[in-house]
């Protein structure tokens, strides 16, 4: 099994991040889950996979030639994957997983994880996702994903795919549990 970890190339405001990071990487090796991510050595991402690496873990990065000299890209990995487009690199990363976690991060984060959420949502593939909430990160977002709901713009069951949990371990066990709606965005609302 491999999960997708979407982080960034920015360690965020103090050491909590890259330390929840690491974390994340150790819990998934020491689970014997691969790590598919970006790919690069600094931030959160170089973190995650060090975390994965230095308990004995499997890390896949998938990396945009543009990038890999912006971003570093990790000479340390099972396997470093370098494509030409953005497109192409969310693609492989997506196929080589099984389940998606997003880290705290910025816009390219959340745009990957919206990504794989609709995705999932649309009936492309049939894989969770969730946040690792760490310290409360994503508090503000699950509050407007929770007024989308109550304003009927996305429905209840295709709010239930997104897992939220502090931990990593709490996360890994849900999205591994996760019942997945039958529904689709496509069908006609009754």
């Amino acid at each position: 099994m491999n999960i997708c970890v979407f982080c960034g190339s920015s360690s965020g405001a103090g050491t909590g991040y890259l330390r929840r990071a690491r974390e994340l990487g150790a819990r998934l090796a020491s689970r014997d889950i691969g790590v598919v991510y970006g790919g690069a050595t600094v931030g959160t991402m170089g973190a995650v996979a060090d975390g994965a690496l230095e308990a004995g873990g499997r890390v896949y990065g998938v990396i945009p030639r543009a990038l890999s000299d912006i971003e570093i890209g990790h000479t340390r990995l099972t396997e470093l994957d370098v494509v030409d487009t953005m497109h192409q690199r969310k693609a492989r990363m997506a196929e080589r997983s099984d389940a998606f976690i997003a880290l705290p991060g910025g816009v390219g984060t959340l745009e990957e994880l919206f990504e794989v959420w609709t995705w999932t949502q649309l009936g492309i593939h049939r894989k969770p996702v969730g946040v690792l909430n760490a310290d409360g990160f994503y508090d503000p977002l699950i509050a407007f994903l929770d007024q989308l709901v109550a304003e009927g713009f996305v429905r209840p069951a295709h709010r239930g795919i997104l897992q939220a949990a502090a931990e990593p371990d709490a996360l890994v066990d849900a999205l591994l549990a996760a019942e997945l709606p039958d529904t689709s965005k496509i069908e006609v609302a009754p």
